[in-house]
């Protein structure tokens, strides 16, 4: 057999055996997370800061909602975790998958989030 022919056969069982992907889907996938901590806050946001412990600022975006914006406190940045929802779409996905947030909540009582969910915001559109 000639080889050139025993090399495409065995292309062809690499080629079959490869897990197959979602081109169209994985290229709408966009996250990243940005650090967050209450002594550096000030000196790039005008809002005070919002969550009562450092940790990170989270995104996710998905076709279904957009960009989701996730608090998650220092240590709790797995897998594993659902960080706190801070935006609409964060909140709308949580709740569709049946999904309750599993880290200590950690958003100061009455705290403006508009800079916190515009820093996510960024995390995904790469704008940092």
């Amino acid at each position: 057999m000639p080889r050139w022919l025993i090399s495409a056969v065995a292309l062809s069982f690499v080629t079959a055996c490869t897990p197959s992907q979602d081109r169209s889907y994985a290229s709408k996938f966009v996250s990243g997370n940005t650090v967050v901590h209450e002594v550096f806050w000030g000196v790039d946001y005008t809002t005070p800061y919002p969550f009562t412990t450092s940790g990170e600022i989270s995104c996710v975006y998905y076709p279904d909602f957009g960009i989701e914006v996730y608090f998650e406190p220092a240590g709790y940045s797995k897998d594993s975790s659902i960080g706190t929802p801070l935006n609409k779409a964060a909140a709308k996905a949580l709740k569709r998958d049946g999904m309750k947030p599993n880290v200590p909540y950690s958003i100061k009582k009455g705290a403006d989030l508009s800079e916190a969910i515009e820093v996510g915001l960024k995390a995904c559109r790469n704008e940092n």
